[in-house]
């Protein structure tokens, strides 16, 4: 779980729904003023808070040895910062907590999330490690874990989506971020043409 909440000057790993999405909105207008450091996004609600206050816990209840715990990568050059809930040398565990009631959906959100993880830290196999919360645990953040309620969901890497989608937006950002200016879909796809070759220099 980290603790600090300012997100301005780098792009996280659940940054990439946004990186991934039309830039031409008013919800991306609004990221990317929180990317600049111009606005500040505190939103938290029943469900963000018990999901922060339950993910140690989860963390624990899965009893592997060597785990780690809120490990970061930094990649300064390409402006991403990268949280990871738990990890071993091998494998990222990536926590959600769901409303039990409505069962848990493996949205593409999470699963870009979890490619981007693999990608900043090179550990290249992961999971999602998904658990059921009752009403009760959104009202009392001491109940133990059932682990009868914990869905484990496999997450393989996906080169092609990091190589060929990925990159070549979050090196355009950065640049953009770098500068203070706003992203140009013009100007993006006028230096990203299908099949030009991907460096990580910017």
């Amino acid at each position: 779980m980290i603790k600090s909440k300012d997100r301005a000057n780098y792009f996280g790993a659940s940054d990439t729904k946004f990186i991934m999405s039309n830039w031409n909105t008013k919800t991306f207008d609004s990221w990317w003023l929180e990317k600049l450091g111009l606005s500040k996004n505190d939103f938290e609600n029943k469900y963000t808070l018990a999901g922060n206050n339950y993910e140690h816990k989860i963390v624990d209840s899965l009893g592997i040895k060597e785990l780690e715990k809120d490990k970061q990568i930094i990649i300064e050059e390409l402006r991403l910062r990268v949280n990871l809930d738990a990890n071993t040398p091998n494998k990222i565990h990536e926590i959600k907590t769901f409303n039990i009631s409505r069962g848990f959906k493996l949205y593409k959100a999470y699963y870009w999330q979890v490619q981007v993880q693999m990608f900043a830290s090179k550990i290249y196999f992961a999971e999602i490690d998904a658990y059921g919360l009752t009403e009760n645990d959104y009202k009392n953040y001491f109940n133990e874990i059932d682990k009868s309620r914990l869905e484990i969901h496999e997450i393989k890497y996906d080169c092609d989506f990091i190589e060929k989608d990925y990159l070549p937006r979050l090196k355009y950002l950065a640049r953009c971020l770098k500068k203070g200016r706003l992203p140009s879909y013009d100007e993006f796809y006028g230096e990203y043409r299908p099949n030009k070759a991907i460096s990580l220099e910017i």
